[in-house]
């Protein structure tokens, strides 16, 4: 039985990569798709553990062949989700958590109709700011930047499946996880599994 993507979006500093390590932790049977990238191995990173690694040249060819999920260029170096490394996990019956902008989502729902888009929200923009700043990591114009791209990004949100407003953190973790439960649980996902246990 093929797995289902669950694809995750919102503004920066909502909390998309702490609700997402809270499900992981909670939930069984996620898998990790391992991503493309044009930089360098760092450390004691293997090809093929932390990333395939491949030259800016061969990343581009794939993105000419339609090969990529989703990929984006962060500075000098490419990073992406190939279709091949998702299947490979989906295959194993296994479901696949993706965070991904606005675009990316489209993308992979035009793909793979099935997938299933959350969107996190903050319960303001103005408590976006606070945690924004409270982070002190960026400088002001960054932060600004941030704040401005955030309203864009939540214009977006009614593209999707489900809606999480991140106000109170272990809430909107247990209403992440509640998502993924009843998606576990549709006639359609359940259905070859009865089928099969009971002579259907």
């Amino acid at each position: 039985m093929s797995g289902q993507i669950y694809i995750f979006s919102g503004p920066s500093g909502v909390g998309k990569s702490t609700i997402i390590r809270a499900v992981y932790a909670e939930i069984r049977g996620l898998g990790y798709s391992i991503s493309h990238t044009s930089r360098a191995p760092r450390g004691q990173e293997q090809n093929g553990v932390e990333y395939y690694f491949v030259s800016p040249q061969q990343f581009e060819e794939m993105i000419r062949n339609k090969e990529f999920a989703e990929w984006a260029k962060v500075y000098r170096d490419f990073y992406g989700t190939s279709w091949n490394s998702l299947r490979t996990v989906l295959d194993q019956g296994l479901d696949v958590i993706m965070d991904v902008d606005s675009q990316g989502a489209r993308n992979i729902k035009k793909q793979y109709p099935a997938g299933v888009l959350i969107f996190i929200l903050p319960p303001s923009l103005e408590q976006l700011e606070v945690r924004l700043r409270a982070r002190a990591t960026d400088q002001e114009p960054v932060i600004q930047s941030r704040i401005s791209q955030a309203q864009e990004e939540i214009r977006n949100c009614t593209f999707y499946d489900y809606l999480i407003i991140n106000d109170r953190l272990e809430e909107a973790v247990a209403e992440t996880q509640s998502v993924i439960r009843a998606e576990r649980c549709r006639q359609s996902v359940r259905l070859p599994q009865i089928k099969e246990r009971f002579g259907l």
